[in-house]
């Protein structure tokens, strides 16, 4: 194996922002209705605890709030919230907010009859705004009754992606320009409070939309609260069969395509600094994007969550689970779907990756390392780091540290050999609906491999100084390993000798 050198210095400050668990993506709301859903997600709640989540279909028909009918020659609106209530009641069960997108359009209030997805969710504007405006401040209004002022905390975001034109018709920009400010405007007289971004763009034309939403936003003379887009990293698809087939973009054009948008941002005066939330982010941007049940996905993110928090304040993975149907119920248990978890509760590589950084977040703050394939953070008990290999040969990363006394090494190891269940399900068959024995039984090679051992300083360390302590890790390819090096209270009891216990006969 390759071998490459980490020294650590403990007094380093480098720039890290973790902040891996703000929010997650879902497919449409109305699929929090059923019960494998609410498994996946408590799965994710209990494992890693998100505190947002952002999906389609708020107000879309099968969430049911809009209704118009007829009473003495005039037409009317009522709002029903018997299902939102009980999404967002169990959300809030689960610990986890609601991130508010403002869409799709109800069929009766749509302008047009264009959908999307399987689910046909309506992407035209609204045939009457006022009917549109009204609508968003009483579902806000109904909210704040029924949960109480943390409301007013929630995010929202208008609308998704209207730079497509099969999100928004014809993708046009001043129509989506007039949705955003009347929104925007409706909700800020209603309370100031609520914290409202746009425009939800994904990756085509982004500088010139970007451009385009603060231009008109310094016309009108409206201030959002944040600038929101999304962020995925493979070129144009290859479909064959059900399947979509992509080939990864590299990682640091990705960065510099987020690096832009920043810039864009900041030679406005009126906007410098605002925050940029990526509300969606991923590699493959299909859910039947193979990619995502891979091992290489779980690598590829590392280094796209140790860098995400340099220029945007907040950023979502789409999507925690693989109960999602936008182009229709999937095929089989790993059909490439955007969830980090499979059915069944099956976490996929990529789960473990987000759980790595959750884990390095509550370890400690301060950044010691960091490069392209590697984050180092110092906390009250030691060390604890990320250590990924994209695509390369096997690599053993040796690191050093100044350290005195013995510590205790911990690594968490997700590759593929340790960790793989496509393989297994794979070598099984590929059973499209496996049977309750076969999911756990890919369960069980979807969990990291753990190992120990003592490590010492080299040398002994007098006068209060520290000697040198080094560790060896392997990496091997499509990689991602989480370590932590903490001091060790050795406390053995009277007569107990580990050595002789392994090593009697």
């Amino acid at each position: 194996m390759k071998t490459e050198k980490i020294v650590v210095d403990g007094a380093a400050d480098v720039l890290f922002n973790n902040n891996v668990d703000y929010c997650v993506g879902t497919g449409r709301l109305g699929l929090a209705l059923t019960e494998e859903y609410l498994k996946e997600l408590k799965f994710v709640q209990d494992m890693i605890g998100f505190s947002y989540i952002r999906g389609h279909g708020l107000f879309s028909d099968d969430a049911a709030i809009y209704h118009e009918y007829e009473e003495d020659g005039e037409t009317k609106v009522e709002y029903n919230y018997t299902y939102i209530d009980r999404i967002f009641d169990r959300f809030l069960e689960l610990g986890i907010r609601p991130y508010l997108e403002l869409g799709f359009m109800p069929e009766q209030l749509a302008s047009g009859t264009q959908t999307i997805f399987y689910w046909k969710g309506n992407t035209t504007p609204p045939k009457e705004y006022k009917k549109w405006t009204d609508m968003v401040i009483a579902l806000l209004e109904h909210l704040k009754g029924r949960y109480g002022e943390e409301v007013v905390s929630w995010p929202i975001e208008v609308w998704n992606e209207p730079n497509l034109p099969g999100f928004w018709y014809k993708a046009d920009m001043e129509e989506y320009f007039k949705l955003f400010k009347e929104t925007f405007l409706a909700i800020k007289a209603y309370d100031d409070r609520f914290k409202v971004g746009g425009p939800a763009i994904c990756g085509v034309r982004d500088a010139e939309w970007i451009k385009g939403f603060l231009d008109f936003c310094k016309k009108e003379g409206i201030r959002p609260d944040r600038i929101t887009r999304h962020h995925y990293t493979v070129e144009f698809p290859e479909r064959i069969g059900h399947y979509d087939y992509s080939k990864l973009e590299d990682s640091k054009m990705r960065f510099e395509n987020l690096q832009s948008t920043r810039d864009i941002v900041d030679s406005y005066e009126e906007f410098n600094g605002l925050p940029i939330h990526l509300t969606e982010f991923s590699t493959s941007y299909t859910p039947r994007g193979v990619i995502h049940d891979t091992n290489i996905n779980a690598a590829y993110l590392a280094r796209q969550l140790s860098g995400l928090g340099d220029v945007n304040e907040a950023y979502s993975y789409w999507t925690f689970g693989d109960v999602f149907e936008e182009q229709g119920v999937q095929n089989s248990l790993f059909h490439g779907g955007f969830g980090m978890v499979a059915a069944g509760n099956i976490p996929k590589p990529t789960f473990w990756t987000f759980y790595f950084f959750k884990q390095l977040k509550l370890f400690g703050q301060q950044c010691v390392y960091r490069d392209d394939n590697a984050v180092i953070v110092k906390g009250d008990k030691g060390y604890a780091g990320i250590l990924w290999n994209i695509d390369e040969e096997d690599r053993v990363k040796e690191l050093s540290f100044d350290l005195d006394g013995e510590y205790t090494l911990v690594t968490k190891t997700v590759d593929e050999t340790n960790c793989n269940p496509l393989k297994l399900w794979h070598d099984l068959g590929e059973p499209a609906y496996p049977t309750k024995d076969e999911t756990e039984l890919i369960k069980s090679a979807a969990w990291p491999l753990v190992e120990s051992g003592v490590v010492k300083a080299d040398g002994s360390a007098s006068n209060n100084e520290c000697g040198t302590t080094h560790i060896s890790v392997p990496v091997r390819k499509n990689g991602v390993v989480y370590f932590t090096l903490t001091k060790r209270n050795f406390t053995p009891d009277r007569g107990y000798d580990y050595v002789k216990v392994v090593e009697f006969h």
